[in-house]
C-alpha cells in the first residue's frame, strides 16, 4: 500500500519527506495523500492520517456504489486540514457518476480544485439567494448553494454546491452535471472517521475520475 505527495490545489508531486512541499505553481502546501491503488489498507491508513477530522461519505452506500478515490491534506503540524472521498456508480440517464466529498479548513483549495475553479474558495456571489440543496449530517441539516464554474478552464462537466459544517467549508461534486438530480432527495452523509469494523464491508475499488 502506497501513498503518495502531491500538492492540493494542482496534483504536483511533493517530496513526501517533508511536511510541507514546494508547489512550483502554488508554492509552500501541505501534502494530499492519496493511494496508487484505493485499497481498504489504503483507506484505513488514510482514516489514521485524518484522525479525527472527519471524513465523509453518503450513508448508506447504495447498491451498486463504491469508494473509488479518497485524500487527506495534512500540515506542517502533521493535523488533518482537509480530507476528500469519491463515490463512483451508474444512473440510468447519466451512465457513470462520480460524487465528490470535500471537508476543508479555509485556504486549503482542494474543495476548488475538485470544482475546477482556479481560486480556493467559491468565488464573488456565492451564498446569494436562497440554498440550491440540503443535505444531512447525523442530525443536522446543511443548506448548500450552488458554485459557478463558469470559470474553470476545463468543460462545464460537472455540478458543484458548498456550504459550512462544523466550521469548516463542505463542497460536494458531481460528474456529470445533469447527475445533481440525485441530490433532489436528501442526501445523508456520515462522518466515517471512527467507524473501523463496519467499512470492512464497504466496497473500495478504483480508479476514480481525474481531478
Amino acid at each position: 500500500m502506497t501513498m503518495s505527495a502531491s500538492c492540493p490545489r494542482c496534483g504536483e508531486r511533493l517530496d513526501p519527506a517533508l511536511p510541507v512541499g514546494d508547489c512550483p505553481h502554488h508554492g509552500t502546501q501541505p501534502p494530499l495523500w492519496r493511494p496508487e491503488v484505493p485499497s481498504y489498507d489504503a483507506f484505513t491508513a488514510h482514516l489514521r492520517l485524518a484522525d479525527d477530522f472527519p471524513t465523509y461519505l453518503p450513508w448508506p452506500l447504495a447498491a451498486g456504489w463504491r469508494v473509488s478515490d479518497f485524500g487527506v491534506v495534512t500540515g506542517a503540524s502533521d493535523r488533518a486540514a482537509a480530507t476528500v472521498t469519491c463515490c463512483t456508480g451508474a444512473t440510468e440517464p447519466d451512465g457513470r457518476v462520480d460524487l465528490l466529498i470535500v471537508a476543508e479548513e479555509a485556504g486549503v483549495g482542494l474543495g476548488a480544485r475538485c470544482a475546477g475553479l482556479p481560486s480556493a474558495d467559491p468565488g464573488l456571489g456565492f451564498g446569494q439567494g436562497p440554498p440550491a440543496v440540503r443535505i444531512r449530517i447525523g442530525s443536522q441539516g446543511i443548506p448548500l448553494w450552488p458554485v459557478s464554474v463558469s470559470t474553470s478552464a476545463g468543460e462545464l462537466d460537472r455540478s458543484v454546491v458548498a456550504g459550512e459544517a462544523g466550521g469548516r467549508w463542505l463542497w460536494i461534486v458531481l460528474l456529470p452535471a445533469s447527475a445533481v438530480l440525485l441530490m433532489r432527495d436528501e442526501l445523508i452523509l456520515r462522518d466515517v472517521s471512527g467507524d473501523g469494523p463496519h467499512l470492512v464491508a464497504m466496497p473500495i475499488e478504483g480508479p476514480g475520475p481525474v481531478w
